[in-house]
């Protein structure tokens, strides 16, 4: 059934819950509650006004509230930006939930959220939509308002760049800004990061999305600075921005203060979710020990064993988590792709286009090295651990590149099709991040048609990319598939845009490779 706000209205100086509801991290008898509360005018996101303020919140097992399943209460305070999390328990499998917050007789906008199956259920079923790069001034989420639409969702699976650090004007370029975002300045410090946390969440489809279903986050660079790595980023200056180590706290902070997440190991976002006896999602974070990204060109960085993307303590979680599980079908949520993919036999005049896309030199696009291409030593020892250990069912979820992709993943691209995938990766475009034909300034499906078909003939084992479309991804997990329907918004420029399926992948249980289907899942 669609949601109801169900939010009493503040007047003048009364609390308000001006950034809506959320829930994340579902568990087979819990799950996240969060919310932000602004006390007072004056006191809005990274400000650090306001008095604290006591939060009430509760959960049923119906949107009338008349099956109370828990509830309780809290202190919103300026130490956390006046947001809160409740981990509320006690709650059964699989199982819808709505929950709310109130303050000084004031409610919150009613979310609805749902927990995870038992660890041993035998699931019939799982539908997990994917989105990521959501670039405030390239357009409108519309996305997030299409994903809010949907009954069928177990969770929504973010995969990095909720939030991005660019001022105004900085990207995309001035002329192309659809909406000013706020701070108008490049976010750097603690207040920064809170206050773009906070304008992003005055979004009413993300506020909407957020409300529909649970959330499952991992971040990327955006969320810290573009391109980020261990000791700084390529958008960070030292000299003039500061010290990195400061703005990652910062960053990191107001990450979980703004997102229905549980902070894992050393603070990070790499953790484990279970869906019964179906799926096994291992979440990555492949910014916080990831090495610098290697010099373009050259392959002695980018094969050396010493430099690493994921941390040795990292790998060896996934390895063993991806041995250990016994669920039929074993999901990696991964920021950035790890198929490899080599750009340079694309024609010289969209070059250019796909470097400013990439942030790699327009005369050596060889690979992307920001992703797992940059780190060959890391990628190769986690495919060789599938294949040595005969680990199937592996579905590697991706976002970062803006694009639209259907890959089978291969230990050696080169052995390609003799040696079998290993591997499944399928590749959600972005919510608005500019693409190859926003770049060109081209209509979609245009000119980037002759870069997607030389893409495909230099790297067999990639079955089908999108240039051009912004949208989102539905997952449905099955005991007999795996299956990914890729949709495109009609305009990423219109805050009503429409959504049209556009193509869809899907592998069988034992079997890596992939296979087209006419229809969506329905």
């Amino acid at each position: 059934m669609p949601l109801t706000t169900g939010a009493t209205t503040a007047r003048g100086a009364d609390p308000a819950f001006a950034h809506g509801v959320a829930s994340g991290d579902p568990l087979p008898d819990g799950v996240l509650l969060w919310t932000r509360v602004t006390p007072e005018p004056a006191a809005v996101p990274g400000s650090g006004k306001g008095d604290p303020v006591e939060v009430s919140w509760e959960i049923a097992e119906d949107p009338d509230f008349r099956t109370s399943a828990g509830r309780g209460s809290l202190r919103a305070s300026a130490d956390s930006d006046h947001t809160v999390k409740v981990d509320a328990r006690g709650l059964r499998p699989a199982t819808d939930y709505w929950y709310r917050f109130s303050v000084a007789g004031v409610t919150s906008p009613t979310g609805r959220t749902r927990t995870t199956p038992a660890a041993d259920a035998a699931t019939d079923r799982l539908r997990f939509a994917t989105v990521s790069c959501a670039s405030w001034e390239s357009g409108w989420f519309a996305a997030y308002r299409h994903l809010a639409e949907r009954s069928d969702l177990d969770a929504v699976l973010h995969l990095g760049d909720f939030v991005y650090e660019y001022g105004t004007g900085e990207y995309p370029t001035e002329d192309d800004v659809i909406r000013p975002v706020h701070p108008p300045e490049e976010v750097r410090t603690l207040a920064g990061y809170r206050a773009r946390h906070g304008h992003y969440h005055t979004d009413p489809d993300l506020r909407a999305m957020q409300a529909a279903h649970p959330l499952i986050a991992i971040w990327d660079d955006h969320e810290f600075a573009n391109d980020a790595w261990t000791g700084g980023a390529e958008n960070h200056t030292p000299g003039e921005e500061g010290d990195w180590a400061r703005r990652v706290r910062a960053a990191k902070q107001a990450y979980f203060e703004w997102m229905p997440v549980r902070p894992a190991v050393e603070g990070t976002t790499y953790r484990r979710l279970r869906f019964g006896r179906l799926a096994d999602l291992h979440l990555l974070d492949l910014r916080s020990f990831r090495d610098q990204q290697p010099t373009f060109g050259d392959g002695d960085q980018i094969d050396d064993p010493n430099r690493t993307l994921t941390g040795r303590r990292q790998l060896d979680w996934l390895k063993s988590g991806l041995s250990a599980s016994e669920a039929t079908w074993r999901l990696v949520g991964t920021s950035v792709m790890i198929s490899p993919v080599a750009f340079g036999s694309v024609p010289t005049k969209l070059l250019g286009p796909l470097a400013e896309l990439l942030g790699v030199p327009r005369g050596g696009l060889a690979v992307n090295v920001d992703q797992w291409d940059g780190y060959t030593d890391d990628r190769r020892e986690l495919l060789s651990h599938l294949r040595d250990n005969r680990i199937d069912n592996t579905v590697f979820l991706t976002g970062d590149i803006h694009m639209h992709w259907a890959n089978e993943v291969p230990v050696s691209a080169a052995d390609y099709p003799q040696e079998e995938p290993v591997a499944t990766e399928f590749v959600v475009t972005s919510v608005t991040s500019d693409n190859v034909d926003d770049i060109l300034r081209a209509p979609p499906n245009t000119l980037s048609g002759v870069a997607e078909s030389a893409v495909r003939a230099a790297n067999r084992h990639v079955r089908w990319l999108d240039m051009d479309a912004h949208g989102y991804a539905v997952l449905e997990l099955s005991a007999e598939h795996a299956q990914m329907d890729f949709y495109a918004l009609s305009d990423k420029t219109d805050p009503e845009a429409t959504s049209a399926h556009l193509r869809s992948y899907r592998c069988r249980s034992g079997h890596p490779g992939l296979e087209r289907t006419d229809h969506p899942v329905s």
